[in-house]
């Protein structure tokens, strides 16, 4: 009998990364049909857990999966706000995907983890334990009147090597719910302790995707062009509307939820009439990709410290 955690009792488990554009999702559909179907996909992406975010995102469609099954897709409730204590957080899908990973294992089947967010993937493959602090809500509504700048210097006061560890990474130091966490942890608790993580029970095959600047930058704007072209804008007009018709999620929350959500929110709230919009989209298209362009900076930033990444 193996040791429990040795090297031949853990799951293998293949994860497919890289920079937004760079062709994770179809590599990791493809690499399964190579596997005669016998593997089964994880995605590692922290919106397209959101029912509804579709186009903007980039999710994988049912034609585009190939009946491959995919895990982690619509899990999500958009309209929950990122100060509530019910909203999607790293560690519920850590949990989730922990679980996955067990039945596909149980069914002979190989887990493929896909996404380009770096921190999910961390979390899960190398175990990191989060602490044990409850939500405050109280705490919650009282930090999301504040900006994010604000949400910042509140962090830096309570935890400067924290707050010095999110501006190293970039986007951290903008990201709106991981701040506010941060701030209840440290509240609670004098600081946010250090990253602690449990024995791996996972023996990962790191794959990353290589695409030289230029061409990278190519694919975001083809990409991007793609998906205005396959109705972007209405699918955020339609968050936007109240239901039935929509689901009702507000500005503040379109620009919680990032990028093109972010972008196209605020251009929609500037430009409510469509002869405003049809003037003001060259700037739209222009500001978003330079904003997708640097969001892929960032990911290979994160992805770049691991060692373990073979790049292709």
């Amino acid at each position: 009998m193996p040791r429990k955690n040795s090297k031949e009792s853990r799951i293998p488990v293949v994860v497919i990364l890289g920079p937004t554009a760079s062709g994770k999702s179809d590599l990791a559909v493809e690499l399964a049909l190579k596997l005669d179907r016998r593997a089964e996909i994880i995605s590692a992406d922290s919106r397209q857990i959101y029912t509804g975010l579709d186009i903007g995102t980039g999710k994988t469609t049912k034609r585009e999966m190939k009946r491959i099954p995919h895990h982690l897709l619509d899990v999500a409730d958009p309209k929950i706000p990122a100060n509530s204590p019910r909203s999607y957080s790293v560690e519920k899908w850590k949990n989730s995907a922990e679980k996955i990973i067990e039945e596909i294992h149980a069914r002979g089947n190989i887990p493929i983890v896909c996404g380009g967010t770096g921190f999910y993937i961390t979390a899960l493959i190398d175990g990191i334990v989060f602490p044990d602090v409850p939500p405050n809500k109280k705490l919650r509504e009282e930090l999301a009147t504040l900006e994010t700048t604000e949400l910042f210097a509140t962090l830096t006061k309570l935890d400067p090597r924290r707050a010095k560890t999110m501006n190293k990474t970039g986007g951290d130091a903008n990201n709106r719910p991981r701040i506010i966490r941060a701030i209840e942890i440290a509240t609670e608790l004098g600081s946010v302790p250090l990253v602690t993580r449990k024995v791996t029970k996972y023996e990962p095959i790191f794959i990353g995707i290589a695409i030289e600047p230029d061409e990278l930058a190519k694919r975001i704007e083809r990409r991007l062009d793609k998906r205005f072209k396959n109705g972007m804008i209405d699918e955020v007009k339609k968050l936007l509307a109240k239901p039935p018709r929509g689901l009702g999620l507000t500005y503040k929350r379109l620009n919680e939820l990032g990028l093109e959500y972010r972008f196209i929110g605020q251009f929609l709230h500037d430009n409510p009439r469509p002869a405003q919009q049809k003037k003001a989209f060259p700037e739209l298209r222009e500001k978003l990709a330079l904003a997708i362009r640097h969001y892929a900076k960032r990911q290979m930033t994160w992805f770049k410290r691991d060692s373990r990444i073979t790049w292709y």
